[in-house]
């Protein structure tokens, strides 16, 4: 796939600067299996699934992030945590800490960084900060001091990653993440998420639609547009996550009494099919690795890049929101509707204004009839 397959051009009014007064007022776009076009509320939800349809959803958590700290010298650093990295045996990373006693290692943006040098220590309150090893483009490991908490200084000291397009809200930060999120970790929210209340999650049980939550820390990857003029040799990032015994066992049971299984968002979509890659609970056709254990969790890391001509085997509709061009979220939704048919949705959606982006309205994706095409030679 070319880079200019990815352009659409959305103009900047649309751009949602601020989220809808109900989560779930926002409008929903449904791209049917058939190919015809609908426009619901995000309400309507549960009118347009199916009873026996297991909803998955990502509860990771998003933690304050942005930190504004400061050089000894008095110069101010910007810095946006990404994740938590594992200590590292490297002399260089551990020295002069007995073992039990290191800080936490934590991979972060710096700005500006050309001035940044190994070993400067930056005050985050009265707080300190080592970096440790430049990573190039502005990553940076860094570690904080043994025994400190790094995500309580965030929480004391940080702000909500918000995506740098949303330029004039006045953020709460419970509006930048899901009702049901959980364990803290993620560097921006899985926002197809954010529309959802409680009130809906009880409707959409009511309904006969069963859930399942997943956990995938949104990390760096989701900051960066594709710059590659070939979408694939983009390095997508690698990203944390785990699926309890009961989750898997929800999916291995809808997936073998071929009941829809529909994800809320990209991010647990990657979930569904790296399991699926694995040969974990995708069964039948489904894979062809070993059968898993279903009483047991599942974690791990994926790095797993989904681009037009990948043949999805776990994800039967997509819950999702219309994403930036260049992005590898847009190259993955059209992935699984197709590349004109994601074109001509949004299309339609600037036709009728729909709200853009992080904050902006959802679409609810039907598996195209006939199932996608089989990858292309060479992918």
């Amino acid at each position: 796939m070319l880079l200019e397959e990815l352009d659409l051009d959305i103009p900047e009014e649309l751009i949602a600067q601020e989220p809808a007064e109900r989560r779930d007022s926002c409008r929903l776009m449904h791209l049917r299996s058939d190919g015809g076009l609908g426009h619901h509320r995000f309400k309507e939800l549960p009118s347009l699934l199916r009873p026996g349809d297991l909803i998955v959803f990502n509860d990771s958590r998003v933690f304050a992030a942005r930190v504004r700290a400061r050089k000894i010298t008095g110069g101010e650093v910007a810095l946006l945590f990404v994740r938590r990295a594992e200590p590292r045996s490297a002399d260089r990373l551990l020295v002069g800490y007995e073992e039990g006693t290191v800080g936490e290692v934590w991979e972060a943006l710096a700005r500006p960084s050309h001035r940044l040098r190994i070993g400067t220590v930056l005050l985050v309150g009265d707080e300190e900060v080592e970096l440790l090893e430049s990573l190039g483009d502005g990553r940076w490991l860094l570690r904080g001091r043994p025994g400190k908490d790094m995500l309580s200084l965030m929480e004391e000291h940080g702000t909500m990653p918000l995506p740098p397009y949303i330029k004039t809200y006045q953020q709460d930060p419970s509006s930048y993440q899901t009702v049901y999120a959980a364990e803290s970790g993620s560097a921006a929210a899985p926002t197809a998420g954010l529309h959802f209340t409680p009130e809906l999650l009880e409707a959409l049980a009511d309904s006969g639609v069963s859930s399942a939550f997943v956990t995938l820390h949104v990390g760096l990857d989701t900051f960066q547009p594709i710059r590659e003029a070939r979408v694939e040799d983009h390095q997508i990032h690698t990203e944390a996550y785990s699926v309890s015994s009961e989750a898997l066992g929800a999916i291995t049971e809808a997936r073998q009494a071929r009941r829809r299984i529909i994800a809320v968002g990209t991010t647990a979509t990657r979930v569904l099919e790296t399991l699926a890659s694995l040969g974990g609970p995708a069964l039948g056709a489904c894979a062809r690795g070993p059968a898993a254990d279903s009483s047991v969790a599942v974690s791990g890391s994926t790095s797993i890049f989904i681009t037009p001509g990948y043949r999805f085997r776990m994800v039967d509709a997509l819950l999702t929101n219309f994403h930036l061009p260049h992005s590898s979220v847009l190259a993955l939704t059209m992935a699984f509707a197709g590349a004109d048919a994601i074109r001509s949705a949004y299309a339609e959606a600037v036709a009728q204004r729909y709200r853009f982006f992080s904050f902006g309205d959802a679409m609810l994706i039907d598996r195209p009839a006939g199932g996608l095409a089989p990858p292309r030679a060479g992918r």
